[in-house]
């Protein structure tokens, strides 16, 4: 589902070149659930943001669900992100305007989208998520637990083929965290999807099929549930 050839970013900060992935080489099956943990500037939101397309590689290439994204326009990584990628942040992200219902239907009216289509569709997440009865609400008026899960609404309504967390329990407590988690693996594994996630907690990344540890830009060790960590 995700093939990195090779994959490198620098970033220029006045004459200091800092190095944020060295040549990640990593394919991710369809349906694996794959973690990455780290220390902070290790390279794995980076390299989330890359898989995104919400940066660009300075050398290598990403292959998502076969597709080669070499020389992407903004256009064409933008239609790749509404056609198979749905994304989760730590930060939510909902626009406070509107009110769960419409943040969650929002990537398919932007599509253009049937509104009757759109609705049914934005009724089915909503009870997938446990928030039909907040769905009139806007997002000041839910704690933390419940944006997040308007936020994860909102990432699987198109159903992509790749979901990408990005810290997603960073703003949570343990317990809100744990349901966030219990939750997003439940809806990958009916939706058949492949699950990239980035986290700090220890946790969370126990979710994942596998999870990679990152250091200094690169791939360290893979661990798989309850077995000995490979280290590169």
């Amino acid at each position: 589902m995700v093939i990195l050839r090779r994959l490198s970013k620098t970033y220029r900060r006045g004459q200091t070149v800092v190095v944020a992935l060295r040549e990640i080489n990593l394919e991710i099956a369809r349906g694996d659930f794959c973690a990455f943990v780290g220390p902070s500037g290790c390279g794995k939101s980076t390299l989330l943001n890359l898989v995104a397309g919400l940066d660009l590689p300075t050398a290598g290439e990403i292959l998502v669900d076969g597709q080669s994204t070499a020389g992407f326009s903004h256009a064409q990584w933008t239609k790749l992100r509404r056609e198979t990628i749905g994304i989760v942040f730590q930060a939510f992200h909902l626009i406070p305007a509107l009110t769960a219902e419409e943040n969650v239907a929002l990537p398919l009216l932007l599509r253009g989208e049937d509104r009757r289509h759109v609705m049914r569709r934005t009724d089915e997440v909503l009870e997938m998520v446990a928030m039909s009865h907040r769905r009139s609400h806007r997002p000041a008026e839910l704690s933390g637990g419940e944006q997040q899960r308007i936020a994860i609404a909102r990432a699987i309504v198109h159903h992509p083929r790749l979901l990408l967390a990005d810290e997603p329990t960073g703003n949570l407590d343990s317990h809100q965290g744990s349901e966030i988690m219990a939750l997003l693996k439940t809806l990958a594994q009916a939706g058949k999807q492949t699950v990239l996630l980035v986290t700090h907690s220890q946790q969370a990344a126990q979710t994942a099929d596998y999870v990679w540890t990152m250091r200094d830009g690169q791939l360290f060790a893979r661990v798989e549930r309850a077995s000995e960590a490979v280290v590169l």
